[in-house]
């Protein structure tokens, strides 16, 4: 009887390490995703007024605002085509 409950309790540990190494790899893989958006966000920030795209259009450059750059780094790439996109509407943020 103590050998059973002995196993029984190993093998729900080893679930319980397995479970929480899973879901580790899971949040990191994501995490590593968001990073990398944020940062080509910023780089395509920087490319978009580095080289004035937005002046080829007719329209000022987007600039460096605080509110700006939360968008970028928190949005990513579909956060600077949301700001293009708006600057070409006329709604400077």
């Amino acid at each position: 009887m103590v050998n059973r409950k002995k196993m029984t309790d190993v093998l729900v540990t080893l679930l319980l390490v397995v479970a929480i190494i899973a879901i580790v790899y899971f949040l990191v893989k994501k995490f590593s995703v968001l990073v990398i958006n944020a940062i080509l966000g910023l780089i395509a920030l920087f490319l978009l007024n580095f080289l004035h795209i937005m002046q080829w259009m007719g329209k000022p450059d987007l600039g460096y605002s605080i509110a700006t750059v939360i968008i970028c780094a928190v949005g990513g790439l579909p956060g600077i085509c949301v700001l293009i996109l708006l600057d070409i509407l006329g709604i400077t943020i």
